[in-house]
């Protein structure tokens, strides 16, 4: 993940008197810090020459906005400066990280020092002044809510007592489905369906569920759910855009590109939303109806804080809004976007689809729904979803760390402040470690690679992070695309919507979304009555 996708610093315009004011200011600070630096004996992690794109003032920013997605161009930077160099994002240094064996000294030598996390506009705006926990800087609060949230949501004891909650979601939306497909089939039996709106709203749907215990028809029917999905959509998209007043913060009144506008707007709407979600839940609990084994996330969180006090100086509506929308944003989003890369690659690998077909074939047959229980026999299923990690992370680029004192990594000296990227993307196609590391072959994960796991050990494969700051939401995130791609896969065939190769262009934006649509061509494999259709 990232905070770079921004218009193009060029777009900024100022007079020359200015711009040479803030050259002058920027020199300035840089040789007070440069004269402090020089009375100590450090080696610093080389930075990339000033030669090599790093602009007065700004630093490397105007190469990260586009239109190229960010951890491609620090992966290319790599090529030329090594995989352990520094970038200026203006006035704050990042130290840029895209080998397997530096990520794991950060992230476990130095994990602690590398615990806290920038402050940035979004994360204050968009992000309940940083109570999102995600967002929070290290301390009591982030242990406090990251522990409740492990613990009363995403603990595998709670995931399994939710287990009815996610099959329930994919069977209705394999129903609609092939409702679809029944209404408009082609005259070849097929029907062309964009894939990513389908995956978004059962990805929602199955978090909305378990986070504020919202039914199906809240976002399938009338227009509180499309508003929803768009304030959604929006959100996300912000929460992920660098805006100049990050690197330049003596620039925030100028409000470069609007954003801090957009942001604010966005962050009314939500604000509606999900005060409205807290009223219905406080109301229940006050009339005392609901039963304990239907209590969601938001019940828990009221139940645990309470109404009054909160935690660390933050109240409890704010925790509560905080915590369970940053749950159902990440959660949702970097779901819909893997699976959706997932279909991408079997479409343009037929010979793939056909395989884990097979599979489910003999371990399911054709003559049920795919359940849960099926999904520890699906050991192909399981290496297409590690090789769709492996080549689009949702993230890849980790969210910015930030150390909170002097340290080294990899012999170079690591001053207090500076932000840490981990090249996530560039790391898991490391030719060292992966033979034609940008080809598709799920097989590596039954063969060369089976012990390699997901959890953050192996650091060859670390699409979920690994230390403190590691993804919690992991376990729901491989739940939810086991049932739901082997369901999919499982009822209907799939195949371009075109002669040629699906497009892999990526996006840029706080995940790693598709810079086009998924369109598909799909029919059915199953008898009518396994999709609950009549």
């Amino acid at each position: 993940m990232d905070f770079f996708a921004s218009p193009h610093s060029t777009a900024i315009s100022l007079s020359a008197v200015a711009l040479a004011s803030l050259a002058f200011l920027y020199f300035l600070l840089r040789t007070i810090s440069s004269a402090g630096k020089s009375q100590k004996n450090h080696v610093q992690a080389p930075p990339p020459e000033e030669a090599h794109g790093a602009w007065p003032v700004m630093g490397h920013l105007h190469l990260l906005g586009g239109p190229r997605p960010p951890h491609i161009v620090l992966g290319q930077m790599a090529e030329k400066h090594g995989p352990i160099f520094t970038i200026r994002m203006g006035i704050h240094p990042a130290l840029v990280v895209n080998n397997w064996e530096t990520a794991k000294e950060c992230l476990t030598t130095h994990d602690r020092v590398f615990a806290d996390r920038p402050a940035t506009l979004a994360t204050h705006i968009l992000g309940y002044n940083r109570s999102m926990f995600g967002f929070s800087p290290y301390g009591p609060y982030w242990r406090q809510i990251r522990k409740m949230a492990t613990l009363e949501l995403l603990s595998s004891h709670r995931l399994d007592l939710l287990k009815r909650a996610r099959e329930s979601e994919v069977e209705l939306g394999t129903k609609e489905l092939y409702t679809y497909w029944a209404k408009h089939a082609a005259k070849n039996g097929s029907v062309s369906v964009e894939m990513t709106s389908w995956f978004g709203e059962i990805t929602l749907n199955v978090i909305l569920k378990m986070v504020v215990g919202k039914s199906v028809g809240y976002l399938t029917g009338g227009e509180d759910g499309v508003r929803l999905m768009r304030i959604l959509k929006d959100f996300f998209e912000l929460s992920g855009r660098f805006v100049v007043a990050d690197g330049l913060p003596f620039l925030r009144w100028l409000d470069v590109g609007g954003f801090e506008k957009k942001m604010r707007k966005t962050a009314a709407e939500m604000e509606v939303v999900v005060e409205e979600w807290l009223r219905e839940h406080k109301a229940k609990r006050d009339s005392g109806g609901g039963k304990a084994a239907d209590e969601d996330f938001m019940d828990v969180i009221l139940n645990v804080v309470g109404d009054e006090g909160g935690i660390d100086g933050r109240d409890s509506d704010t925790v509560n809004k905080a915590t369970c929308l940053a749950l159902t944003l990440a959660a949702s989003d970097t779901t819909t976007v893997t699976m959706t890369w997932l279909i991408a690659l079997l479409v343009n690998h037929p010979d793939v689809l056909k395989k884990a077909q097979t599979e489910l074939d003999n371990h399911v047959g054709k003559d049920r729904r795919v359940q849960e229980s099926d999904l520890p026999n699906l050991d192909y299923l399981k290496a297409i979803v590690k090789e769709t990690l492996r080549l689009y992370p949702a993230g890849p680029l980790s969210v910015p760390h930030q150390s909170m004192e002097d340290c080294t990594v990899a012999g170079r000296f690591v001053p207090k402040g500076t932000r840490l990227i981990v090249n996530i993307s560039k790391l898991q196609r490391d030719p060292r470690v992966w033979s034609d590391p940008d080809e598709f072959r799920p097989d590596r994960f039954l063969t060369t690679h089976k012990d390699v796991d997901l959890k953050g050990q192996d650091f060859e494969l670390i699409p979920f992070g690994s230390g403190r700051r590691m993804c919690p939401g992991m376990n729901f995130a491989l739940q939810v695309m086991y049932l739901t791609v082997a369901t999919l896969l499982h009822g209907f065939d799939f195949s371009r919507a075109t002669s040629e190769p699906v497009d892999m262009t990526e996006s840029i934006g706080l995940t790693n979304p598709r810079a086009f649509p998924l369109d598909v061509q799909l029919s059915p494999r199953l008898s009518s009555h396994l999709y609950g259709y009549d």
